[in-house]
């Protein structure tokens, strides 16, 4: 008998996190797999467009949930999946993914149902309660059947809180299966040339965390230091909607406009995304996923933040934690060649979603 499986995606990550898998489980012919798109991000740009670019078909359902504070996010995905799986199909098996107000919602729903659920990407913890990820990453592993790893910090997380061992299975980090899926496309792309940037002379800003971005202080003291960085480096920033918004809320919008050097940009799909990214000098970040990426491509990465939740990054990669006005002190590493190379980690291979496919399998067979 033939098994459903549903693949939540909620936020541009999760997106490159189920493609390989899709096309992975989509080429067996013992299960059939939906994709359940809950519409966390609903900007163009940061869904549509990456679905095309990752071959994946449209949603097999659409929840539409949008913006909102994280009660009205969680509740109303919660509200929205439960009735597709009451009233229109249930699945035999749900694989969440990442750390958004949808993972824990579906996971949520899924237990209480008693449809078994599995956690792609967890164990990983930034030890920070103040970030909401972090306590989607505890609620969602907490509750899941399956816990699938990325890395063996993430396996030894898991253990000391006190996860049966039988549930935790190192499976690798499948944004790397992503990148191995498009590389062709990624290097016919040549984003540098098209934005006018020499490759290995520019750098790649990404920005949205509430600490860096929602308050005046700190995002006036970014605004100041990209200034500096950009006489040094070209710079182009991929401009989230929530920092548009906050820079021109705080009117800080035109000052950064009129840096020379300093090139803001809607935010880009994946395969243009990352042809950037991989002819990149450094990257200036507070993002999750491109810590693994700089990281797999040996590419400094400079992430403006206290903590992060893949300390494979700085421990194997090229990750370091930044603060903010040290940022230029950092960056002048990178160009004087002082900046440390690093190792790809075990299992970051382009494998992981086929040892996913053959652990859903074992679920049933």
């Amino acid at each position: 008998m033939t098994k459903t499986i549903h693949l939540i995606a909620a936020a541009r990550p999760n997106f490159m996190k189920i493609a390989p898998l899709y096309h992975a489980l989509n080429r067996e012919d013992w299960c059939r797999v939906h994709i359940i798109h809950t519409g966390q991000h609903y900007d163009a740009n940061m869904s549509d467009s990456i679905f095309a670019d990752l071959m994946l078909p449209q949603p097999h359902f659409n929840l539409g949930i949008g913006s909102g504070s994280h009660a009205h996010q969680t509740g109303n995905v919660m509200l929205a999946y439960e009735k597709i799986v009451l009233e229109t199909e249930r699945p035999d098996f749900l694989v969440v993914v990442g750390d958004v107000n949808s993972t824990a919602a579906c996971a949520l729903v899924a237990t209480k149902l008693h449809i078994p659920v599995a956690h792609l990407e967890a164990g990983l913890r930034s030890g920070d309660r103040r970030m909401p990820e972090e306590i989607n990453r505890l609620v969602t592993d907490a509750i899941c059947d399956a816990l699938w790893t990325p890395s063996p910090d993430a396996d030894e997380n898991l253990r000391r809180e006190g996860h049966p061992e039988s549930r935790i299975v190192r499976v690798g980090n499948i944004m790397m299966d992503s990148y191995e899926l498009l590389k062709d496309k990624i290097n016919a792309e040549n984003s540098p040339e098209k934005y006018g940037l020499k490759e290995q002379n520019y750098g790649v800003v990404t920005l949205h965390r509430p600490s860096n971005v929602d308050d005046y202080e700190p995002l006036k003291q970014l605004v100041d230091q990209l200034t500096k960085v950009a006489q040094k480096i070209p710079l182009i920033f991929a401009v989230h909607p929530r920092t548009r918004n906050s820079l021109q809320k705080h009117g800080l919008w035109q000052q950064i406009q009129s840096v020379e050097k300093l090139r803001l940009v809607d935010p880009i799909s994946y395969t243009p995304f990352m042809s950037l990214v991989k002819s990149a000098k450094l990257i200036i970040t507070d993002s999750g996923g491109i810590q693994e990426e700089a990281t797999y491509l040996d590419i400094p990465c400079l992430t403006l933040r206290e903590n992060t939740e893949r300390p494979i990054t700085i421990s194997q990669g090229t990750n370091r934690l930044v603060t903010t006005e040290k940022l230029v002190e950092n960056v002048d590493m990178v160009l004087e060649g002082k900046w440390p190379s690093g190792t790809k980690p075990d299992q970051w291979d382009g494998e992981t979603a086929a040892r996913v496919t053959r652990e859903i399998k074992k679920q049933f067979f």
